[in-house]
């Protein structure tokens, strides 16, 4: 029987955590191999943080891994995605030379697959995990949305949710930046922000956007305290929540900020980072 002239499919890579590739022992890279190993990747994360939680993700597909002696060590504790022998021996200098400028790798970095897409519904069913919703208007920075999903991590929301377009996607800067809550909070995408705000009103949940004109505190609005019950909404800096969106919202609520428009700081300080509003909010939700 002849040969069919048609090359075999390849194979799609289960989604789930494996051992990087087991060699008889840490080998060290060239400067040549590292570069073409790396720059032909399609996804790297670096940082030991980030990559901790990376091996320790049984969602996350972990496909080589290139790490110092040091940052082996460090991380020989991580789960079954970083056993001893699994990683590419590599100096600080050959790593920082093969990054994006001004990468803080510490020593290690690996490749993988995008992690597997999140939908709303799951996230609003009620078997979803407890705790407020972070939704996010067009902020495009990937530090600013790393150190969103940070916050978000730290005070226990139950997902961060952002639109398919004006969102950055998965990156080793946002995955840095996040410190390793890339890999512990759950990322939602949506086509259409005004449909999940109205589906997340749907679902019983208090839809909060956060604007600095708002009449109300989170406090004076009364939210302090709730936490599993709130979806908060944020926009990007300078532009805020777009006028869509804010009709969407159940309610506009701000952060007191003592100097904002006074006229001791005026045309200084009249607001905040994005990210840092979200962890102040958070806060704020938080508290009995």
């Amino acid at each position: 029987m002849a040969k069919s002239k048609h090359p075999r499919r390849r194979k799609s890579r289960p989604q789930h955590a494996v051992a990087l590739p087991q060699r008889e022992g840490p080998r060290p890279a060239s400067p040549e191999s590292l570069s073409q190993a790396l720059s032909q990747r399609p996804l790297i994360l670096w940082g030991i943080h980030a990559v901790r939680a990376a091996l320790a993700n049984p969602a996350r597909f972990i496909a080589a891994g290139w790490a110092t002696r040091s940052a082996q060590a460090e991380l020989a504790d991580s789960g079954p995605g970083a056993p001893d022998r699994s990683w590419t021996t590599v100096t600080t200098a050959q790593l920082a030379a093969h990054l994006p400028a001004g990468a803080v790798h510490q020593g290690v970095a690996i490749e993988v697959d995008p992690l597997p897409r999140v939908s709303l519904d799951s996230i609003l069913s009620s078997s979803a995990k407890p705790g407020p919703l972070v939704i996010l208007d067009r902020v495009t920075d990937p530090h600013n949305v790393g150190a969103i999903l940070r916050s978000c991590a730290v005070f226990g929301t139950a997902a961060l949710v952002t639109t398919d377009r004006h969102a950055p996607p998965e990156s080793g800067a946002l995955a840095k930046a996040a410190a390793g809550a890339l890999d512990v909070v759950p990322w939602v995408r949506v086509g259409n922000l005004a449909q999940a705000l109205a589906a997340t009103r749907e679902a019983g949940r208090w839809v909060a956007g956060l604007d600095g004109s708002a009449e109300a505190t989170i406090a004076e609005a009364g939210l302090a305290g709730s936490n599993s019950k709130t979806a908060l909404v944020l926009g990007a800096e300078g532009k805020g929540l777009r006028r869509l969106t804010k009709e969407n919202c159940d309610i506009l609520v701000r952060i007191p900020i003592q100097y904002a428009n006074n006229d001791k700081c005026a045309n200084l300080i009249d607001s905040l980072n994005v990210s840092n509003a979200a962890a102040i909010a958070l806060y704020e939700l938080s508290r009995d």
